[in-house]
């Protein structure tokens, strides 16, 4: 997380209408929540995505066009032959794709097909069976449960009348993972000591609270990481804070808060006084004029003493980040000069002290030179900060080698390229030293990091190029207000409490989607402090309330999923049947049953000439859609 931005925010809120959804998951009740929210579980069409491929046995040219997202486009197989196929490629296996919609392209005709799935594309298994279908209709939603699937393969074995064959989308439906971990950095907890936090502060049943990891664990928090300062100081004055939050001391007891709730643990050790991040990596003052090899003993040193500490507690961390967002590297000495970052805070005025021994910094500035002597450099500086990485990781591999180790970089607005040669120097670099990370972890801040799209892309290509590692986000957020509640730059999503929820959930969707389920969690940064998702409550002194988008972390996840779409054909002037139920999966069991659905009355002559009706049907669960074809008389 960028410095600069490191303030508690405060504002006045929009409030939204909630709206019903398709696929519903009520979540705890908290009618006291600030503002309104409409949150609807994760549902996200892995087809379309740009790594997703697909082949056919004909017609190839247009073959994209049945997974483009467009019901507008088709693919067409080049003749009438029964027996046509179009496999998709989903990039990588997924462990909780659900549903599978499949939409030709040609109205008023009988389709017999069959849909399977595989993992590797030889050993297959049905998910639906329309070999024998009479029924004429466009199209059907199929529901399946198939964790590994990666290929999606429909097969045409005929139709009535011997059409040309089409298919406009087949798509194929991701909801979010149980082992998805959704959590978030709440290390400003020790801050906030005498605040109270309750879902209903004016009720005389106040909810979850008083204390803010009650709340947030009530909302869906599974998980919460620490930040851990060396000795806090002062990024002004130099000086020991008077209350030195973050630090060791501070957090030992926040670590048991964490885990007296039985919430997962992590531990994100700075390596400085204060903040370390991409702008700057100072060194603790106390570390400042150790010779290297007793800098790489210090960072051995601490980290096994501290975690050795969390463990005599109870509270071993499940996760260890070894340096904070360290793309530029960490533990700036005497290369500082070359970076540019020469007067650090808490260092001021004292290069002679900051600079007086080398460190961990990268020399950017040297990559891909010609120079052999900055290449020579630029190569001395990355063995110097493996080298101390090394020691970190190692640390934790000698004292709790079941506790994950994560290595926390970020990915600049179309700089890819560097974080891509971050990952390949730092990987190849510490394996030969004898450590290896289990976890690559990104921060994404639009307005730092880029669009959603550029967020897939960057996970995408970190999880292709590494695929033996998980895939984390280790630090977001957004604002509920300010700007007048126009979006943050690069982001689609307004600065209201709907466009919160929306934008964290957009980032729990791209994690949950990489491929090969590698997108392991997501972690909001400081949800009671940056880009806050709590509001003091007026009137009542000290105690503070959560936003409704706070439920985006129990919402979004699908407990039932339905048959959305059902697509029938009539005749003109013909009243079709609408099904009196429609089918739905519940997740917890996978068991696939019919529940009721009640449908609106048909729009009066809505069947007197060809075309398409829409009508829209209710279940306890939510919404479905009709899509009914008119056709003209035989």
């Amino acid at each position: 997380m960028i410095a600069r931005f490191r303030a508690r925010v405060s504002a006045a809120f929009v409030v939204l209408t909630t709206v019903a959804a398709a696929v519903v998951f009520m979540a705890p009740a908290a009618q006291a929540i600030y503002g309104t929210a409409q949150i609807n579980p994760i549902e996200s069409n892995i087809a379309a995505k740009f790594w997703a491929s697909v082949t056919t046995s004909s017609g190839s040219s247009t073959a994209r066009s049945a997974i483009d997202g467009n019901p507008a486009t088709s693919w067409y197989a080049d003749g009438p032959s029964a027996r046509q196929q179009l496999t998709v490629d989903l990039g990588g296996a997924y462990d909780n794709l659900r549903k599978v919609k499949v939409v030709f392209a040609d109205r008023g005709v009988t389709y017999r097909y069959t849909v399977e799935v595989s993992p590797d594309g030889r050993r297959w298994n049905e998910i639906a069976d329309r070999s024998r279908n009479r029924t004429t209709a466009r199209g059907a939603v199929h529901l399946f449960t198939r964790p590994g699937t990666r290929f999606v393969r429909l097969t045409v074995v005929g139709t009535s009348g011997h059409p040309r064959i089409g298919v406009s989308e087949l798509q194929v439906f991701n909801y979010l993972r149980d082992d998805l971990v959704l959590g978030a950095d709440m290390s400003w907890m020790d801050d906030r000591q005498t605040q109270e936090h309750w879902i209903n502060p004016l009720a005389a049943d106040k909810g979850a609270g008083p204390h803010l990891l009650d709340v947030a664990k009530d909302r869906g928090m599974e998980y919460s990481r620490l930040r851990i300062f060396n000795e806090p100081r002062s990024e002004s004055s130099g000086e020991p804070t008077p209350i030195p939050r973050q630090g060791p001391e501070r957090s030992l007891q926040s670590a048991r808060w964490v885990k007296d709730r039985n919430m997962g643990l992590g531990i994100d050790f700075h390596y400085a006084d204060s903040w370390a991040d991409p702008s700057k990596q100072p060194k603790p003052r106390a570390w400042a004029e150790l010779e290297f090899d007793d800098l790489t003993g210090a960072v051995y040193g601490f980290t096994r003493d501290y975690l050795r500490r969390l463990i005599r507690q109870g509270t071993r961390p499940d996760k260890v980040s070894v340096g904070n967002e360290i793309i530029n590297g960490f533990l700036y000495g005497s290369e500082a000069a070359l970076i540019g970052t020469t007067a650090p805070p808490y260092f001021v005025d004292q290069a002679g002290l900051y600079q007086s021994k080398p460190g961990g910094g990268l020399l950017w500035r040297y990559w891909q030179s010609s120079d052999p002597a900055e290449q020579r450099l630029y190569n001395e500086a990355w063995d110097r900060f493996t080298t101390l990485a090394t020691a970190g990781i190692k640390a934790v591999r000698d004292t709790s080698p079941k506790t994950k180790v994560e290595i926390h970089v970020i990915v600049g607005t179309d700089r890819l390229a560097k974080t891509m040669e971050f990952w390949h120097q730092f990987l190849t670099r510490v394996k030969a030293k004898g450590q290896n990370p289990d976890v690559l972890a990104i921060s994404y801040y639009p307005e730092w990091h880029g669009s959603p799209e550029a967020l897939d892309v960057n996970l995408h290509t970190m999880a292709t190029a590494y695929p033996g590692y998980e895939i984390d986000i280790a630090e977001t957020a957004y604002p509920a207000s300010g700007g007048d509640g126009a979006p943050l730059p690069n982001s689609p999503f307004p600065r209201t409490v709907q466009g919160q929820a929306d934008a964290i959930q957009r980032v729990f969707q791209a994690a949950n989607d990489v491929v090969g389920n590698q997108g392991t969690g997501v972690l909001v940064w400081e949800p009671a402090g940056f880009q806050s998702m709590f509001r003091a409550v007026p009137g009542l002194p000290n105690t503070w309330e959560p936003h409704a988008s706070i439920n985006v972390f129990n919402a979004s996840q699908a407990r039932h999923v339905l048959e959305d779409t059902v697509y029938l054909t009539t005749r003109v002037s013909r009243i079709p049947a609408l099904p009196s139920s429609i089918r739905e999966l519940a997740t917890s069991n996978n068991a696939v049953t019919s529940i009721p659905v009640r449908w609106q009355a048909l729009p009066g002559g809505a069947t007197d000439k060809p075309g398409e009706v829409v009508v829209v049907g209710t279940t306890a669960l939510g919404k479905v859609t009709a899509v009914i074809d008119v056709v003209p008389t035989r």
